[in-house]
């Protein structure tokens, strides 16, 4: 939305940048990330495929209905996993078939997390009604947080067995390695388990606190803004903090990786692109 506040000036020179990259001359100290550029392809990556936090609020809606999770479970695992495409490393092609099944157990597995969590609360007799309700609020954090990471090992299993280019310190690929392709998965893995803890565990805590004030218990139209609200400022906090956890221009030592790489250059150091 606040690309609705961008002036002409700044849209013409965004059309500017996108034309000097077409032609191989980019400005200097300009770099790919700044022109949404894929390391890999060389295509501009879809704005709709990026890291978006308006799955969250209808994550963290209170009161959820069966039907209500798993189509919010299926939204968010689905965008999930064009980011996770979109994103991925490409020096190997894979078939679209790989991708389409990736995204099937991706889905299967949130949507089937979710909703069996939600089934075992329901059935604990021990809870009050207010501990229950409670208790349902931190259900998306597991969910997400699991499927998540079947979301990247899915969409991406094939760099598993197809291994990923690896370059030295000119920017030459020196080989392709699955080593490399396993470090690249768990990082993005790891990325994805804390990209979720402060999105979904802070806004709970905070909403039950803020649903005590006398202006809330009379106005209730306000809380679905106040929690819309609060859950975009914990995206805006928890997306710097988990993309940062690691380069996407990763670096590993070639006594990691495969015999023939350490073969292949005289560098110590390699260089691969992890993915976002």
């Amino acid at each position: 939305p606040s690309t609705l506040f961008v002036t002409e000036k700044r849209l013409q020179e965004s059309v500017e940048l996108l034309d000097c990259f077409k032609r191989g001359a980019l400005p200097p100290g300009v770099t790919d990330a700044q022109a949404i550029i894929h390391p890999d392809t060389g295509e501009k990556i879809l704005m709709p495929f990026r890291m978006s936090g308006t799955v969250v609020v209808g994550l963290l809606l209170p009161n959820q209905t069966l039907a209500s999770t798993i189509f919010w479970q299926w939204l968010n695992q689905s965008h999930n996993a064009c980011v996770n495409f979109s994103n991925r490393n490409a020096s190997k092609p894979a078939p679209a078939s790989k991708f389409v099944q990736g995204y099937l157990g991706a889905v299967t597995s949130a949507v089937s997390i979710a909703v069996g969590l939600n089934v075992l609360i329901q059935r604990a007799n021990r809870f009050s009604p207010t501990t229950r309700l409670l208790v349902q609020r931190f259900i998306p954090f597991p969910a997400v947080a699991s499927a998540n990471v079947c979301n990247v090992v899915l969409m991406r299993h094939s760099e598993l067995s197809e291994g990923i280019s690896v370059l030295d310190g000119n920017g030459d690929a020196v080989g392709t390695s699955r080593a490399a392709a396993r470090h690249a998965l768990l990082e993005t893995a790891l990325t994805r388990v804390v990209l979720p803890m402060p999105i979904l565990l802070l806004p709970p805590v905070i909403m039950s606190m803020l649903e005590k004030l006398p202006l809330l218990q009379r106005q209730r139209r306000l809380v679905l803004p106040i929690h819309s609200l609060v859950c975009l400022a914990a995206f805006g906090l928890a997306l710097p903090l988990a993309i940062s956890l690691f380069p996407q221009m990763s670096q590993i030592s070639v006594n990691r990786l495969e015999p023939e790489i350490a073969m292949a250059t005289d560098c110590e150091i390699v260089t691969y692109n992890k993915g976002l």
